[in-house]
């Protein structure tokens, strides 16, 4: 698998110095949540129906149809789930998650999106086509040995993978023996520090905050946020795990609460996100 052909993506800094996010975000409401089956051979999180009052649809223009910036969401469900899981798995927050935030990122910068976003495995040979890769809930995970395979050629030649809502030291060290001992043996999860330009990539972001589940609305006591990476010998990010926090149900449940949009989607979540996506795909 080669490298991959970067888009370069040009954010529309007066646009977005300019607009609220409140402004351009509210209006979608959004009910729903947990697991869901999903049938072999779905393609794209389009498939699927949307676990609320509906997802947004965009049409990019003529002759950008592949030319554009796709979310993808990996796949895990043919290895046996770790003893120790005990929350969520791959499907978490699909499909309105990928759609909502593919959606803002269309919207809120100039950037083209793939308006169906995408679902694959580690072993799908498109995968080294898609240079962004999601995965929910990863203290859930469990890979096969060809999965693991393909994950540590598919990040060591030029993919990105970003993980959220996993939580506590249990998810913490099931993912840590995952990467580290069995993905990218060799390569190790560190903290990245506040000052990382990541963080002033698009939005200024001056702490690493909580996205709560909507449904306790606060941040869980005791609970100690990390952005832990895993950098490559080039110093590019490889891997970026979100600690402690729910991110992709502050893009899921952008519309179900105005109090939770307003502290956890338009707060946090979506300007870390924009900021994530902004900085790998330009580095």
């Amino acid at each position: 698998m080669g490298p991959f052909r970067r888009h370069r993506i040009t954010c529309v800094v007066a646009g977005l110095a300019a607009c609220s996010l409140a402004m351009v975000l509210w209006g979608q409401q959004f009910y729903g949540g947990g697991q869901i089956y999903v049938p072999e051979g779905t393609r794209t999180a389009r498939e699927l129906g949307s676990r609320s009052t509906g997802t947004p649809e965009w049409i990019n223009p003529r002759g950008f149809e592949t030319d554009v910036f796709t979310f993808a969401r990996l796949r895990y469900d043919r290895a046996p789930r770790p003893a120790t899981g005990r929350r969520g798995g791959w499907t978490t927050d699909l499909p309105d998650a990928d759609l909502n935030l593919s959606y803002r990122l269309q919207q809120m910068t100039s950037l083209r999106v793939d308006p169906d976003a995408r679902l694959v495995r580690a072993t799908d040979p498109e995968l080294a086509d898609l240079p962004f890769l999601f995965a929910s809930a990863p203290g859930a995970m469990g890979l096969t040995s060809a999965e693991k395979t393909a994950l540590r050629n598919y990040l060591l030649n030029g993919g990105f993978l970003l993980m959220t809502d996993y939580w506590g030291d249990v998810d913490q060290a099931h993912v840590e023996r995952l990467f580290e001992r069995e993905v990218l043996p060799g390569y190790h999860f560190e903290e990245l520090p506040i000052e990382h330009p990541l963080y002033r990539a698009v939005y200024p972001i001056r702490e690493k905050a909580q996205v709560a589940n909507i449904h306790m609305g606060m941040k869980i006591p005791g609970t100690q946020i990390h952005h832990r990476v895993i950098f490559d010998r080039q110093g590019r990010i490889m891997v970026l795990g979100l600690h402690n926090s729910d991110d992709s149900d502050g893009w899921e449940r952008e519309g179900e609460d105005h109090e939770y949009f307003l502290k956890y989607s338009e707060g946090i979540a979506y300007p870390l996100a924009i900021n994530i996506v902004f900085y790998v795909m330009t580095h």
